[in-house]
């Protein structure tokens, strides 16, 4: 088992703890806060402890000098000043000897941001290749590394991988909560167990498809993943996104004969045509050339409520069709409605289902929501991630005598 922060001496360290501060931010301001209000949990507790906090976090891509300029870290900074009611100290270059010597000298209860870990990529991408002296440099900062980032877990990246070669590490409140939750999934599922599959393209969600359909009762799936599977069985689609690669149709036709009792797709959808927004209801079986899918229909609905109702485990990745246009929003919506009453039986699974959540006014509806997207399927379908593989096993590390 990963050594977890709740075990570990941390009186007076000088921490190193990574997070996840890349938060929608527009014109300057935070749109939400939310990955933010969820790392004080782990924050505070540094505090209490009288830590020295230095924090990284990514924020957006970075890959141009100019990308830099809508990317810094300083909204970051003025939010957890609020939130926790205390300056907060910041750095604008992290390899600088200034910042060498302002993370030394943090007193007891004193937190340093470090600007965007991105700013490292340009321009040799310092962070995404697994660096390894600037991984020493910044571990050179600490003497104990808390990883908090479970969203960027799947990333072989410099702060993500590279500091804990150098430094005790062990995992903060929230990657420990997001592991748990994920393994009550992956491991050991109340059955029946059902996993709802949506998204565009059925080429990014296929490996985990496959490691999750000998693990699943049932598979219900929307969007372009369905309109994948629908036209691999030769079924008109009309003009709907689809995947036209014929290795993906091959595996998909062989995904079907070997689990066919486990497939359940859309028996009718909202469509539209390539000449006209007008919304229309149809049968799956009566779509034409010019039809475009863009929400699952109400004998659909009705069919996977029937199977969510009887499931005891549901994991939920994707939406049900186009949530952001309110034309197309009511299948996901309704679903979602169904999901709840079964709320600590749920997990869902980050990306635009998170999305969906906030947008659909269920943000605060479900007990079981992972931040992470391509982290979460990466879990799910290898069972580690090299984030969470980086960090020292239990007895490796001196832990508290409770």
């Amino acid at each position: 088992m990963k050594q977890l922060l709740r075990n570990t001496y941390v009186d007076n360290m000088r921490v190193i703890l990574r997070c996840d501060f890349n938060v929608p931010i527009i014109e300057g301001n935070i749109t939400d806060e939310s990955k933010i209000i969820k790392s004080l949990e782990t924050i505070n507790y540094l505090l209490s402890k009288n830590c020295k906090i230095i924090i990284l976090s990514h924020l957006g891509r970075v890959k141009t000098e100019e990308d830099k300029k809508n990317a810094s870290l300083l909204p970051i900074k003025n939010s957890l000043e609020r939130l926790l009611n205390k300056p907060i100290k910041f750095a604008t270059d992290i390899l600088s000897e200034e910042t060498k010597n302002m993370a030394l000298s943090l007193q007891s209860g004193e937190i340093l941001l470090l600007e965007n870990t991105r700013f490292l990529d340009v321009p040799n991408k310092l962070e995404s290749t697994l660096n390894d002296d600037v991984a020493k440099q910044i571990a050179s900062f600490g003497e104990l590394f808390v990883f908090d980032a479970f969203a960027v877990a799947h990333r072989r990246h410099t702060t993500v991988v590279g500091i804990p070669a150098y430094l005790p590490s062990c995992l903060g409140f929230l990657a420990e909560k997001e592991l748990s939750m994920l393994d009550i999934t992956i491991k050991n599922p109340n059955k029946p167990f059902t996993v709802i599959m949506g998204g565009a393209k059925v080429d990014d969600k296929l490996k985990i498809i496959k490691s999750l359909l000998p693990k699943c009762d049932h598979l219900l799936v929307s969007g372009g993943i369905a309109n994948s599977f629908l036209s691999a069985l030769r079924l008109n689609v009309g003009s709907s996104l689809k995947t036209n690669d014929p290795n993906i149709i091959k595996e998909l036709v062989n995904l079907m004969l070997t689990y066919k009792e486990k497939f359940a797709f859309p028996l009718d959808a909202i469509v539209t045509t390539t000449y006209s927004n007008h919304p229309e209801m149809k049968n799956i079986n009566e779509i034409d050339t010019n039809d475009v899918i863009k929400d699952i229909g109400t004998k659909t609905i009705k069919k996977y409520g029937t199977i969510i109702k009887e499931s005891n485990t549901i994991f939920m990745n994707g939406t049900m069709g186009i949530y952001e246009e309110k034309a197309f929003a009511n299948g996901t919506r309704e679903i979602l409605n169904i999901l709840s009453t079964k709320n600590d039986q749920v997990v869902i699974g980050g990306g635009d289902t998170v999305g969906a959540l906030n947008t659909l006014g269920f943000k605060n509806e479900f007990k079981n929501v992972s931040s992470g997207g391509g982290a979460t399927l990466e879990y799910i379908a290898n069972g580690s991630l090299p984030g969470i593989d980086a960090i020292r096993e239990e007895d490796n590390i001196e832990v508290l005598d409770l």
